[in-house]
């Protein structure tokens, strides 16, 4: 028989949070599932490693944890979201260069009029004056020191790095917003060296600099990407490329100029929607190119993020993971967790995710700041601006299961499931197996009505531990032989009335929905 564990720590999360996280009394076990849907859990058949979870530090969601927040108020929050004992948030994604959702008006890191050139970036700047300091400039006011604030409290943090835009004189528009590209085959300078004196060779340089200059001040960056949404030409910072263009700019400048000094900077391309995936990832990505790029980033704001095994079984090799989503601030219960638990937490992690940054980590009652009036988001956490007090929404649920469960680390393993798709269906699962051999799990109910589960593990044999999941609700197992299993609490809210806008903005959908 396989090995029975001797310490077990249950929670339930219901879609509307009228549980939150509760801890429950670990089940009885019984000798039939007694007609609930059966979930067995098969750490023989193991698939990809887990890396962790978290959301994006931008701009807008920087300015209000160091801005809006009292000292206090501040750290405690990062230390409930990103300490390994309390809610284990292990990634951060943030905006290389400017980003909307923003408080300050746009910038890049050398920002000179259009015409001019900076081959030798001579003028590189992250930003001016003390980092955190009232009259700092771009990066340096609100972004590095809550990234530094969360180095403080967990060290080993992973630290994806997004461009919206390459600086405005790079493009061939002139302009860091509404698309444009690079000046692809153009020349810079005095003399034709690929990473020296192109367009794309500065661009790429852009990028190590931004590396180097970064790890000066105690941020290591995990990995790049090579632009957010490539797809998108949007009134904010935006930039386009074809999935061939990222991968002949990873492959002939990017990857050689990070390994001139940063060789372990991994490098993802798409980050943006599937819609790029229309067949074989290798029609657009060589082999010889797919062995400078680490992996590929998904964005899940369509549905076609069922397009990823276009990707997976051609590259399996490649690092996968889900680097964007929002909700929108007054999404229906069901919505939030059809896409949150359904097809992040679910889907994506069964089809070879190895981690998740959701959008903003923290907006503000109104659902902003930002630059261009877009209304009606919400981010991981809501800040009040006026109290700096804090509420925890469905996303900061969904990513506390993997991070107060699942250790960096871990391998997916196989699982019953009874969800297609994340959304419709029944029970929906996913698993896994640490290190240690501890299992953990993750039972979601994509419906309206609760639904009882029959729990086992291979090897148990008519061993059944029966739980109810509750509505749009997840139910969490962690099951090990450790004693000092994570069973920290969720804080308390504060209270504070949400400001939603009358516009409602809705340019985007929940799966299922037409």
């Amino acid at each position: 028989m396989t090995h029975m564990f001797s310490n077990q720590y249950w929670t339930v999360t219901s879609g509307d949070l009228s549980d939150r996280r509760r801890p429950l009394d670990s089940p009885g076990f019984a000798d039939t599932p007694d007609g609930a849907t059966p979930i067995v859990i098969d750490p023989s058949q193991q698939h990809q490693p887990w890396l962790g979870a978290g959301a994006a530090i931008t701009d807008a969601a920087a300015s209000l944890i160091w801005g809006c927040q009292s000292k206090e108020q501040r750290h405690a929050m990062l230390d409930d979201m990103f300490n390994p004992d309390k809610a284990g948030f292990s990634c951060i994604r943030i905006p290389l260069g400017s980003c909307e959702p923003s408080s300050q008006p746009y910038y890049t890191y050398d920002d000179i009029p259009y015409g001019d050139h900076d081959k030798d970036l001579k003028h590189f700047s992250l930003g001016e004056g003390e980092p955190g300091a009232p009259d700092a400039t771009k990066d340096f006011k609100y972004i590095i020191p809550v990234v530094r604030e969360i180095l403080s409290i967990n060290p080993a943090v992973r630290i994806i790095a997004s461009p919206w835009s390459a600086p405005a004189w790079m493009k061939n528009t002139g302009h860091l917003c509404q698309g444009g590209h690079l000046r692809f085959n153009e020349w810079t300078g005095n003399g034709y060296d690929p990473l020296e004196d192109s367009f794309e060779g500065v661009y790429a340089r852009y990028f190590a600099r931004y590396v180097d200059e970064m790890e000066a001040l105690g941020i290591p960056i995990w990995a790049v990407t090579v632009q957010n949404e490539p797809s998108n030409a949007a009134p904010w910072p935006a930039m386009t490329w074809t999935l061939a263009q990222q991968a002949d700019f990873a492959h002939r400048f990017l990857r050689p100029a990070l390994d001139r000094s940063h060789p372990q900077v991994k490098i993802f391309i798409n980050d943006d929607s599937a819609h790029s995936l229309t067949g074989p990832v290798d029609r657009d990505v060589s082999p010889a190119q797919a062995g400078s790029i680490d992996g590929l980033t998904l964005h899940v704001y369509d549905d076609d993020y069922a397009k990823l095994p276009n990707a997976t079984r051609v590259y399996p090799q490649w690092i996968y993971g889900m680097t964007e989503r929002r909700c929108m601030l007054n999404e229906t219960v069901e919505d939030a967790a059809h896409i949150m638990s359904g097809v992040i937490g679910n889907w994506l992690v069964r089809n070879g995710e190895s981690f998740i940054t959701l959008w903003n980590m923290a907006l503000d009652e109104r659902g902003l700041p930002n630059q261009i009036g877009a209304d009606g988001r919400r981010g991981v956490v809501t800040i009040d601006r006026a109290t700096g007090r804090v509420r925890r929404n469905l996303e900061y649920f969904m990513l506390r299961a993997f991070g107060q469960d699942v250790e960096p680390g871990s391998r997916v393993i196989e699982s019953s499931n009874y969800t297609p798709n994340g959304w419709s269906g029944g029970l929906g699962s996913v698993a896994f197996m640490a290190p240690d051999g501890s299992i953990s799990a993750h039972i979601y109910n994509p419906t309206g009505t609760p639904i009882r589960a029959a729990v086992t593990v291979n090897g148990w044999g008519n061993r059944w531990q029966l739980v109810s999941v509750p509505a749009w609700g997840t139910v969490t197992m962690h099951q090990s032989d450790d004693s000092r299993i994570n069973r920290s609490s969720v804080p308390d809210d504060g209270e504070f009335v949400l400001d939603i806008p009358a516009s409602g903005l809705m340019d985007d959908k929940a799966p299922g929905k037409s």
